[in-house]
């Protein structure tokens, strides 16, 4: 807020207080006038978390489009190393810009559960991993269930975004959500009501994790594997998908049970 702004404020705040000729109506000016301060004071301090909380939004969902056609590049068109390492590199820069992003806004007032901050860290180890994978036919044979894989999760992401953000709004209107919170690649309670229908998408992304970390133990236990990559990338894709399984079967069976108790 520029002290252009900020002088408009409060004298606007001091024409709506009146003369006040008499001391009642003088008291009165004085706590209209304090209320106006404290109402731009308060506007000063929190514009920049809200612009910083707007543009965090509008860089996941730019970058989730740019890795969304990365990742089809990738798997239908462009079937060299380089353009992998790219793509790998990519991931590993906006899952530590993610990080460091969230924690600027934990710290200025935003709610985020702690697994899915966590749920960022795991993600910029494993893109990292899979950037230091060398060239061979292990990675041959996990490329493209990989690179699929980064299609749909992508895919299930942009649709978070755009209905989170329609659901946010809505909440903040009403007054039930802090203007701060944000949209995350999981499912938390305040999204039942009309958001359930992303939960069978959440779930096969899960289980595909599931599939992700089975697949690369079986390529550990191949007799030509030599990289150590492998069975590390399969224990993490192991660690998320149980991460993101049970927080969000805890989230739903939470709410199953809160609804069942008001029935009741």
């Amino acid at each position: 807020m520029s002290n252009q702004e900020s002088w408009s404020c409060l004298n606007k705040g001091a024409v709506l207080a009146g003369p006040g000729t008499e001391k009642g109506g003088k008291d009165k000016g004085r706590h209209a006038n304090s209320g106006f301060e404290m109402t731009c004071l308060s506007s000063n301090l929190f514009r920049p978390r809200f612009a910083y909380k707007d543009e965090y939004e509008k860089f996941k969902l730019y970058l989730t489009i740019i890795l969304l056609l990365g990742a089809v590049a990738c798997r239908f068109v462009l079937h060299y190393r380089v353009t992998d390492e790219v793509f790998n590199f990519l991931l590993v820069w906006y899952f530590c810009t993610l990080t460091i992003r969230e924690s600027i806004l934990i710290s200025n007032g935003s709610r985020i559960k702690g697994w899915w901050v966590s749920h960022h860290y795991i993600s910029t180890f494993l893109s990292g991993v899979m950037l230091t994978w060398p060239e061979g036919l292990m990675y041959q044979m996990f490329r493209n269930q990989f690179l699929s894989f980064s299609i749909f999760q992508s895919c299930v992401q942009f649709l978070q975004y755009y209905y989170q953000s329609g659901c946010l709004y809505r909440l903040r209107a009403l007054g039930k959500r802090n203007h701060l919170d944000l949209t995350v690649e999981g499912f938390q309670s305040w999204m039942w009501r009309g958001l359930t229908f992303l939960l069978p998408f959440l779930f096969f992304g899960q289980f595909w994790q599931l599939y992700n970390a089975i697949t690369l133990f079986e390529l550990s236990r191949h007799e030509k594997c030599k990289e150590w990559q492998v069975s590390v990338l399969a224990l993490t894709f192991l660690i998320l998908f149980l991460g993101n399984f049970l927080t969000t079967l805890k989230v739903v069976h939470t709410k199953l049970q809160k609804n069942k108790t008001k029935k009741l």
